[in-house]
């Protein structure tokens, strides 16, 4: 464990690590205070109300942490994507790794269901997981090979949903392992980042396709085409002012949609490249973790007004054996330039 703290930044950046360390991951933890994975320093870091860093080693440099999420133990639960386990730190720093059944599973999104487990994609090995939070590991078999699953997220109607990068499809499952999934309709869209929106449905966002998308628990998805469709949004966040936040990891920027699909953009400053993950703490302040090293810190206005976009409606198309069209590479969660 080490501590330093904060270099200021008039654009509202704050340095967690050495440059090439890669901030990944962030979330708002039960302690009032932000974490953050470091995924090429196999390392967490918490970020506290003052503004302290706080840096927590696995002891395994390149395990990869990825994904993070608040667990219902009240600890910090990270996927670790290389060496194939899932991790637990303890918000005063305590560190546990659970080792997965399946060899070489990559294990990459987590989210906590709503049965009082963690849930996680297994990327390598076409699996979701579910943990318990006294480590015991239960695998569910996908209905596809090569997907590539990505994140994962609780629904409203008490199901997980995940994204198939490379089946090009968003997937559903419940608490008994029945799973669903819906194709989605531009192909090569390889879907990566998922919540559950404030409207009710899910949304996720399809790095290969430069769009939105979102999913209706009944499985009717709508796509919203962003302005500059290579700019490869990665991660999606649903916010406290109605609308899902992203980030446009090749564009430099975080855009944010309301529910009938009106887009908004910031840039994030030049010195702070490659945003990630992103998350809100509850006083309504977004943070995104950038590979360049920092976390940026964005206040959004609670009324915006811009343009809409066109919102395509597509009938749903689900199946469970069924493969659906794969998608294409997009440099791929997990790894620089997803």
């Amino acid at each position: 464990m080490t501590d330093h703290r904060p270099h200021p930044h008039p654009h509202g950046l704050l340095r967690v690590s050495e440059p090439g360390e890669g901030p990944y991951a962030v979330a708002a933890g039960p302690d009032g205070a932000v974490w953050t994975t470091l995924v090429h320093a196999g390392a967490v870091a918490r970020v506290g109300p003052d503004g302290q860093v706080t840096r927590y080693d696995t002891g395994a440099p390149d395990c990869g942490p990825s994904v993070l999420t608040t667990g219902p133990d009240g600890a910090l639960w990270f996927t670790r994507n290389r060496d194939h386990r899932i991790g637990r730190v303890t918000t005063s720093g305590e560190m546990t790794a659970y080792e997965l059944p399946t060899p070489g599973s990559g294990p990459f999104g987590i989210a906590a269901g709503p049965d009082g487990a963690l849930w996680f994609t297994a990327m390598h090995t076409d699996r979701i997981g579910r943990i318990t939070t006294s480590g015991e590991v239960t695998e569910y078999p996908l209905p596809v090979t090569g997907a590539f699953a990505s994140f994962i997220t609780a629904g409203p109607d008490g199901a997980l949903w995940f994204t198939l990068n490379q089946a090009n499809a968003v997937g559903r499952i419940t608490t008994g392992g029945d799973i669903t999934l819906f194709p989605l309709p531009t192909p090569a869209a390889a879907p990566v980042g998922i919540t559950a929106g404030p409207d009710g449905a899910l949304w996720c966002v399809e790095i290969g396709a430069g769009r939105i998308a979102r999913i209706t628990t009944a499985g009717t998805i709508t796509e919203f085409p962003l302005p500059d469709p290579g700019c490869r949004p990665h991660a999606i966040t649903a916010g406290p002012d109605g609308r899902c936040w992203f980030t446009e990891w090749a564009a430099n920027r975080v855009g944010a949609i309301t529910p009938d699909g009106r887009v908004e953009e910031h840039p994030l400053p030049a010195a702070a490249p490659e945003p990630h993950g992103l998350a809100f703490t509850p006083d309504g302040t977004l943070y995104t973790a950038q590979e360049s090293g920092h976390l940026t810190r964005l206040v959004p206005a609670v009324t915006p007004d811009p343009t809409p976009t066109p919102t395509p409606t597509v009938p749903p198309r689900t199946g469970g054996a069924r493969r659906p069209r794969p998608g294409v590479p997009g440099g791929g969660p997990g790894t620089r330039g997803a």
